[in-house]
């Protein structure tokens, strides 16, 4: 098997200031990629903020003889958010990935959550995912190349006490995902997610120090590396944590025709309902007209029309 390489592609990560995007972005840089290194340098609930962390990790990169540059825009900030592919262009001519990665955490329990702890979160986490895209999208599809990688998270797909604001963001970057996929494949854009286990300053406290000790960030880097190289899959959701993988699939089950006009009613739904949820077949569609297809495969299946 070939080495995976990123000679002459250029790379943004966001959030690359520490914890897992400074890997990413120092493994791309050890495999030859010219790296944009974004981070805000704020605290990990979102406030204050400076370059610092960014420029560490340039003197990094330049240090094992890489190119890099950094910026220290907000990922939410559009003004800011096109300075970076203002100077990623000036710097480096092109942009071949893309890794979204900057978040924060502003954990409550949903009663005593405000508006503000919401509105914050979702402006990191799923405005800070749509801008950068949005602003590299055309760039890519001029090229006829790109690779971007959303970060997701367990408590989008699965959920987690005290952190709706942070789960409906990362379930909503899987959102964009699915479209891109779609949106991106004829220009050879490819847009994956990864769900990260982490020992990063986001998860201190919340894990026993044993089980920190093994989820190193660099231990979910190696994932990211085949979300962004040249074969690189679409549409994927790859978790990653430990030095283990898997991939995470939305799937539907086959269902059931209940009935149509008069005879449809709530209890002719309770009726099917163990036949709705069986989940002895299930599938994983792949746009959201299969989804549409396999309702009207079942009407079919009922009423031979």
């Amino acid at each position: 098997m070939s080495d995976i390489r990123f000679d002459n592609r250029v790379a943004i990560v966001t959030g690359a200031g520490g914890g897992l995007g400074r890997c990413h972005a120092l493994e791309l840089a050890r495999r030859g990629a010219k790296v944009v290194i974004n981070d805000l340098g704020g605290a990990m609930d979102g406030s204050g903020g400076n370059s610092e962390a960014a420029e560490a990790v340039v003197a990094e990169i330049k240090a094992m003889g890489g190119e890099a540059i950094a910026n220290g825009s907000s990922v939410n900030d559009e003004a800011g958010v096109q300075k970076m592919i203002v100077d990623t262009m000036a710097a480096f001519g092109r942009i071949d990935i893309l890794i979204c990665n900057a978040g924060i955490l502003r954990d409550k329990s949903f009663s005593k959550m405000t508006n503000a702890d919401i509105d914050l979160v979702l402006d990191v986490h799923l405005r800070g995912t749509f801008k950068p895209i949005k602003a590299v999208w055309d760039i890519m599809k001029e090229q006829g190349y790109g690779r971007i990688v959303a970060t997701t998270s367990s408590t989008g797909l699965y959920g987690n006490f005290g952190q709706a604001n942070y789960g409906g963001g990362k379930l909503g970057v899987v959102g964009i995902m699915n479209t891109l996929k779609i949106e991106g494949a004829k220009y050879d854009i490819r847009v994956n997610t990864i769900c990260p286990i982490a020992a990063t300053r986001m998860t201190e406290g919340l894990m026993p120090e044993s089980v920190l000790a093994q989820l190193k960030p660099e231990y979910v880097t190696p994932g990211v590396m085949n979300l962004v190289k040249e074969d690189a899959p679409s549409g994927m959701i790859l978790s990653a944590g430990a030095g283990a993988f898997s991939m995470a699939q939305i799937v539907e089950t086959k269902g059931a025709f209940v009935a149509q006009g008069d005879d449809l009613s709530a209890e002719a739904v309770a009726a099917k309902w163990d036949e709705i949820t069986d989940t002895s077949t299930r599938t994983a569609f792949k746009a959201g007209n299969e989804h549409g297809g396999n309702m009207f495969a079942r009407v079919s299946e009922a009423t031979g029309g």
